[in-house]
């Protein structure tokens, strides 16, 4: 919404400067985004009429002109423009005028004195124009400053209103405003009842009240279309950005941004029988004024007579029933037009009108009445003609119903956290205009028909943040104590594990919860996902169950983009039918486990001279999750999982409970997803991962250690991890570590047998342990794993 300064202090002239009141409308709500002059500064100019034009006697382009500056003589001024004439009215920049950019001295041009410069609009800054002189209108006085002829002391305001501020996209509405926040007295224009002079009208039938529950209509005859529009008028219009068309149709825009109230103009010779409000007919078709040619929609509303379609209600006139130079009577039309029944039919139709812009924000469902009798002035002021009587039709069941809403004064208080009293409450209220009830501290408002934006007891709070000043809210900063919280021994962070992960070359990630059901499909094995009932996009329909699907996605994009190493990993929740072990942090129906995982492809290092380049395998992965898992110790079995290698791929045991899973990417995966060689991923439970033990102290032993290997035969399908819980299990408490290093399948074994060797580590705290007792410790574990699994000592 852009006016004019001038035009806004001829309804309210507040004791502000021109800054400060932009400052205010701002800090209420109504951002003002743009102060600015009407022109340049500029000094010396004044309005002057060309006597005569003769030939400049030395250059064929250039003219010596008489000139009447109000300065008693006349000066003679060389000119070159093209459209210098005798009895021209033009601006006139005298000796020592200042101009932007250059200043007027007395000179001789060609051999010629020249006592000054006749000037275009772009010499004053107006404008780019500068074909030839500004021409001034006959009337304008000789000898005025043309700074105040103009009125090029004016400035520009530009507010950036937000949509509920519809009220605003008029003078009248933010004369209101201002009136509210400084308590200026606001001087409306009188609008008087134009009297009757014809008896024509025309019946005004409401077909769809749900569109127009208000219609007002006036039929003006005898008026002269082709007559000028007012300068002050054309002026008001083009400082707001609206151009000049012709009288009539500067009228009705002239009424549109001082009361805020679209109107339009019908030629009413071009009409037939009453005028509808309805819905089209299907298959009807309407020529609008900006020449489109449009079939509206089932829901569109339409102004119509008895025989066609006239214009698009709220939106755009028609060409066919539009007024011209020839037109004699016109049909005024000032009504309501539901929000709902015009908000985006515009914009479907691929263009914006300033009706339609005002129409779906809401417009005061009061004022067209009072508009209608506004614009038959001005229109019988500027074009003459007789007004007939004002035909109004409503529809009152369709009309906006303000419902009081009540505010209580406490309640200001919680929420701006200030304190208000009921007479200031009151105060600010009467400077809206709001209709009230007093109870105490209790106020029952009845918002006005200009306000489409007050319906709950917050909206009426908001308004009186903003009447008290935004800025006048003290800031108070928040205080609180601080402690140190306690901190779970049994527990890590995961900002440790984050840290972990960083310090092992790993980058970490942030992924969609929302991923492809193919994902879910292909590494999950996941048939039934939890479906999205409004995806974002196609592709992100479901949730995620595991994180290998979001890390193999980063993994393709990496690639895309030629990096030859990757290793990530990733923090986040799955989601998966099922009830939760924790319901208070799930949805009822769902399980919600927190996870970590990570991928790594590529050379197990950054290339360098000190090691050969060698892929990152299994247990490169392996050595990750068991330093991922310090201090617990993990166990791994074989796993068979839709996403990893049959033969390359295990499950994560810690304590008896499997945690998560470690492998090579299946290699129906890596040709599908073009990875090129088969990364290695691993996925965890968060929660267990996180756990740790508490520390224990147990005694350095200062006796020396007694190792033995054991290398036992047993068959072939055998996991180690039972052969050496077997072990463990029939050993003494001295011995501290059964590791195997070695596995052997060849020469000298059966094919359905393998040789696992494992290094024995005993030590006693209290004594340098005996011979006797160190072959007593490993019978006894030999001879468990041969009754278990009738294993043989290799010899």
């Amino acid at each position: 919404m852009q006016f004019s300064e001038h035009w806004l202090r001829e309804f309210i002239d507040p004791p502000l400067g021109s800054a400060e009141l932009a400052q205010r409308l701002t800090m209420a709500g109504l951002e003002v985004e743009a102060l600015q002059a009407v022109a340049p500064a500029f000094s010396g100019v004044v309005v002057a009429r060309v006597l005569s034009v003769d030939k400049h006697p030395n250059a064929d382009k250039l003219k010596l002109c008489r000139v009447d500056a109000g300065q008693g003589e006349p000066l003679q001024i060389v000119c070159g423009a093209p459209n210098v004439a005798a009895g021209m009215i033009a601006p006139c920049a005298l000796v020592g005028a200042e101009l932007p950019g250059i200043k007027i001295k007395a000179a001789k041009v060609r051999g010629a004195e020249s006592a000054g410069m006749l000037c275009s609009a772009r010499e004053l800054g107006l404008s780019d124009d500068h074909s030839g002189l500004l021409a001034l209108p006959d009337e304008a006085p000789i000898g005025e400053d043309i700074r105040a002829y103009l009125a090029l002391d004016d400035k520009l305001f530009t507010l950036k209103l937000t949509p509920n501020r519809a009220d605003c996209l008029n003078l009248k509405g933010i004369a209101r405003e201002v009136r509210a926040l400084t308590g200026a007295r606001v001087t409306l224009p009188e609008i008087p009842h134009a009297a009757i002079g014809c008896d024509l009208r025309r019946d005004i039938i409401l077909d769809a009240p749900a569109v127009c529950p208000r219609y007002c209509g006036r039929v003006v005859s005898g008026i002269n279309a082709k007559a000028p529009t007012p300068v002050w008028m054309k002026r008001r219009l083009e400082r707001s950005g609206i151009r000049s068309i012709s009288a009539v149709v500067d009228v009705t825009n002239y009424v549109m941004l001082e009361l805020g109230q679209p109107m339009h103009a019908f030629d009413n010779a071009r009409l037939h029988g009453a005028v509808h409000v309805r819905y089209p007919a299907p298959g009807e078709t309407l020529l609008l004024l900006n020449g489109q040619t449009i079939t509206p929609a089932a829901d569109t509303g339409l102004i119509a007579d008895d025989k066609r379609a006239l214009a698009m209600a709220g939106v755009m006139g028609g060409e066919e029933s539009g007024i011209s130079d020839a037109t004699s009577e016109i049909f005024l039309e000032s009504a309501f037009f539901a929000p709902d029944a015009v908000a985006g039919k515009a914009r479907a139709l691929g263009f914006s009108s300033d009706a339609s812009y005002r129409f779906e924000r809401g417009v005061d469902f009061a004022a067209p009445r009072e508009a209608l009798e506004r614009a038959t002035w001005l229109v019988q002021s500027i074009c003459g003609g007789q007004a007939g009587p004002v035909t109004e039709t409503v529809a009152p069941e369709a009309l906006p119903q303000r419902e009081a809403v009540r505010l209580r004064v406490p309640r200001v208080k919680k929420i701006l956290g200030i304190e208000l009293d009921a007479e200031t409450v009151a105060r600010l209220f009467q400077g809206l205009d709001f209709e009230f009830k007093r109870d105490g501290e209790v106020f029952t408002v009845t918002p006005p028909s200009h306000r489409f934006d007050i319906a709950i007891e917050e909206d009426l709070i908001e308004e009186l943040a903003r009447l008290h000043g935004y800025d006048n809210i003290p800031v108070r900063l928040p205080q609180g104590s601080l402690a140190i919280l306690p901190q779970n021994e049994r527990q890590r962070t995961v900002w440790r594990l984050r840290r972990l992960l960083a310090a092992r070359d790993y980058q970490e990630v942030v992924n969609y919860s929302f991923v492809d059901a193919v994902w879910e499909q292909d590494f999950c094995a996941n048939a039934d996902p939890v479906v999205l009932a409004n995806p974002i996009a196609s592709q992100m329909g479901v949730m995620r169950s595991s994180l290998i699907g979001g890390l193999v996605a980063n993994l393709v994009s990496n690639l895309n983009r030629r990096l030859d190493r990757v290793r990530v990993f990733e923090t986040g929740r799955c989601f998966l039918r099922g009830e939760s072990s924790q319901p208070s942090q799930s949805i009822p129906g769902y399980a919600q486990p927190q996870r970590i995982g990570a991928l790594a492809w590529g050379p197990c290092a950054p290339e360098q001279w000190g090691a050969a380049k060698r892929q990152t395998d299994f247990y490169d992965a392996k050595a990750d999750v068991e330093a991922l898992l310090l201090p617990l110790t993990a166990d791994f079995e074989r796993l068979a999982h839709p996403a990893l290698h049959p033969g390359r791929a295990a499950a994560v045991i810690v304590r008896g409970k499997t945690i998560g899973l470690v492998g090579e990417l299946h290699p129906r995966w890596v040709q599908k997803y073009e990875l090129g060689t088969a990364p290695v991923v691993f996925e965890l439970d968060l929660d267990a991962v996180l756990q740790q033990p508490l520390p224990a102290y147990e005694e350095v032993s200062r006796f020396p250690a007694v190792l033995r290997d054991l290398a036992l035969v047993v068959a072939q399908d055998l996991p180690a991890r039972s052969l050496r819980d077997a072990l463990l299990s029939a050993a003494p408490a001295f011995v501290r570590e059964v590791v195997l290093f070695d596995m052997y399948q060849g020469k000298g074994i059966d094919p359905d047998k393998k040789s696992l060797a494992f290094r024995v580590v005993m030590q006693d705290t209290g004594k340098t342990l005996a011979d006797w007792e160190v072959d007593a410790a490993v019978a006894g574990m030999v001879d468990a794993a041969v009754r278990k699994f009738a294993a043989k000592l290799r010899s």
